[in-house]
């Protein structure tokens, strides 16, 4: 199964990569892996995560505060939202 992601939601892990980064030489790139981690994990099991909405799921990562928003449809994964969870919990439910 494939995936892509939503336009905001790529500029939102492009944003917290650059965030981390500049916290932390290399931090940046660490939340990039956890969150590629959690997008195979959902690749390889798009159910296993509970619905947020009828057709939008969220999977947490482990060592970041941040859950992938994400729809599965015949053909791939859609990406919403990489979501920093202290953020406003509905802002992603707009996107398409």
């Amino acid at each position: 199964m494939q995936y892509s992601f939503h336009p905001e939601a790529e500029q939102e892990l492009n944003d917290s990569i650059d965030y981390y980064n500049e916290c932390q030489e290399n931090l940046g790139f660490e939340f990039a892996e956890e969150v590629f981690k959690s997008i195979n994990h959902i690749l390889s099991f798009p159910y296993a995560w509970s619905p947020l909405t009828d057709n939008t799921r969220r999977c947490l990562t482990d060592r970041f505060p941040y859950g992938i928003i994400y729809q599965v449809t015949t053909e791939e994964v859609f990406i919403l939202a990489v979501m920093q969870l202290n953020k406003k919990p509905d802002y992603w439910k707009l996107r398409d």
